[in-house]
């Protein structure tokens, strides 16, 4: 107690200087702080998303032929697929290449926004992940409507069921918006009719993208079948993919973000500990007249170093508060990891004990009279 007690007497008569000092370690320990704590919440909501949505789900596509020319995915491709026993579920799209979709009939036909007509199955949703955001799915019918993916309803500027839109040179009324679909971005892109609708917009038929659930132990299994499934007289011209592989592939950047940025915040908790080695040398230059009077009352060399250590810890010690005050008083919901929070104080601990022992050692060595003689 009494070191502890002779150390913030060190710091209290130095307020400015000493307020300066902690901000520096204050920033870079934030830094590496914030950084980890707000990757690691960044991955908890991925995680979280996949193990909603499942990793399970295998996309079959048309890929080319030996000659470089687009093929097709024969009619009877999900049937085939369905087979497979370990698939549990198949759905498919299916391009309507001729149809596009506007807000009226006035809009000129090059303004298509990028917007794609696709041939829906019944079991589209279920087997993708997918919800309706508003309004209801599609049924079997060749009714003319339409569901609209949460791009494309932004895109046309319809916030509800009910109204309609031009698609194929005729009306089709909006049933439904869907809501952003993780595993099937294309989907945010496209009006989405019925087969049996598609059919009477001269719609060829051919699925253009395939969905299938798999059980969980068998994804590898089904994607090694899966091409010679669809497409058994050209399994070279099929495309199988894994959509939860870009969504772990984006995990895989943030992570080497981090390392980054965890980077920058070591060289800030750096720069911090030079501005407390900086207070500490300039500390005792200023204070030989206390070292001088202390030896020569008695105290003894590790009693000076212990004392200018204990500064040091301090100071550094207040730069950890400083982010702690701060981030309660910001309210940050944020996941940290224990070895975040851990890894951060013995980093302020190492900057305080480094920035502060060559000066510590300075202090212990002054010679009382010539500490006295030199401040007089």
């Amino acid at each position: 107690m009494d070191v502890v007690r002779v150390g913030t007497a060190g710091l209290r008569t130095r307020p400015l200087r000493v307020v300066l000092s902690a901000l520096g370690v204050a920033i870079g320990i934030a830094a590496m702080v914030a950084v980890v704590g707000i990757s690691t919440s960044s991955r908890a909501s991925l995680d979280r998303s996949l193990d909603a949505l499942g990793t399970n789900l295998l996309t079959v596509g048309p890929g080319k032929s030996f000659f470089g020319e687009e093929s097709h995915l024969p009619s009877s491709a999900p049937a085939m697929v369905s087979r497979i026993g370990p698939v549990t579920s198949v759905s498919s799209t299916g391009r309507v290449a001729g149809a596009r979709v506007y807000r009226t009939d006035r809009v000129p036909a090059s303004s298509t926004g990028g917007i794609a007509v696709l041939a829906a199955s019944p079991s589209l949703l279920p087997t993708v992940g997918g919800a309706v955001a508003s309004g209801s799915w599609l049924g079997f019918g060749a009714a003319p409507v339409v569901v609209l993916g949460s791009r494309t309803a932004s895109l046309l500027g319809v916030s509800s069921p009910g109204l309609r839109v031009w698609l194929g040179e005729r009306w089709f009324t909006v049933v439904g918006v869907l809501s952003p679909v993780p595993l099937a971005p294309a989907l945010d892109t496209a009006a989405l009719i019925s087969w049996s609708a598609a059919t009477e917009l001269d719609f060829d038929g051919y699925p253009t993208t395939i969905y299938a659930r798999t059980r969980p132990d068998a994804v590898t299994a089904v994607a090694s079948v899966l091409a010679a499934t669809a497409n058994p007289s050209a399994p070279n011209e099929v495309q199988v993919s894994r959509p939860s592989d870009a969504l772990a592939a984006r995990s895989a950047v943030d992570r080497a973000f981090t390392g980054l940025l965890l980077g920058l915040g070591a060289v800030a908790l750096l720069v911090g500990g030079v501005g407390v080695a900086n207070t500490m040398v300039i500390s005792v230059l200023e204070r030989r007249a206390e070292i001088g009077l202390r030896r020569a009352l008695g105290a003894r060399r590790v009693q000076i170093r212990l004392q200018f250590l204990t500064e040091s810890l301090l100071l550094s010690l207040l730069g950890a508060a400083v982010t702690v005050v701060y981030a309660l008083l910001r309210s940050w919901p944020a996941v940290v990891p224990l070895w975040a929070v851990g890894s951060s104080l013995v980093a302020t601990l190492v900057v305080g004990v480094l920035a502060g022992l060559a000066p510590a050692v300075r202090a212990a060595r002054l010679s009382p009279t010539l500490a006295l003689v030199s401040a007089t």
